[in-house]
């Protein structure tokens, strides 16, 4: 039986510290599924269509990651598509917190469905699509912290 991860997120937009997480995760699992989720408390800049987009362009040199979106639960997702996994990235103490409420529903939802953290490459760790997005709405370059088709995404979407 192939070891099948999510990697879960808004991924508004992608960035390079999603991207450290995503290429060893996927040297970890046997198959890696991205899944774009909507987060209510967000504003979205890319609808979720742009996103999964931006990703698929992002990760098509990496060939055991798939791309999906879903307005469903994490915990219902995973089950549908019978993962064992959630990855999840952490950059700092601060997102051990949320992520700590999170996956302690998810094991409530159902305990066959392990999450694992993996911390971020230091150089991404104060690394937000927050903070990528503040950065390149005032016109400042991002080529250091988000891929190409990204990039040109933010400056499109900016430049309207």
């Amino acid at each position: 039986m192939s070891k099948l991860a999510i990697c879960p997120g808004s991924f508004d937009p992608i960035t390079y510290g999603h991207l450290d997480i995503i290429q060893r995760g996927a040297r970890i699992f046997d198959e890696l599924i991205v899944v774009v989720f909507n987060n209510q408390a967000k504003n979205p800049l890319f609808s979720a269509e742009e996103r999964t987009a931006l990703i698929k362009e992002c990760t098509k040199h990496i060939p055991n990651v798939s791309v999906d979106s879903s307005a469903d639960l994490l915990i219902n997702y995973a089950q549908q598509k019978e993962a064992q996994v959630v990855l999840r990235g952490l950059r700092a103490v601060s997102d051990f917190e949320y992520e700590m409420q999170i996956t302690s529903m998810n094991r409530k939802l159902d305990d066959e469905v392990e999450t694992l953290f993996m911390m971020t490459n230091n150089q991404y760790s104060f690394l937000s699509s927050s903070i990528v997005k503040e950065v390149a709405k005032y016109g400042a370059c991002v080529s250091d912290l988000v891929p190409k088709p990204v990039e040109k995404a933010l400056i499109a979407k900016f430049s309207k």
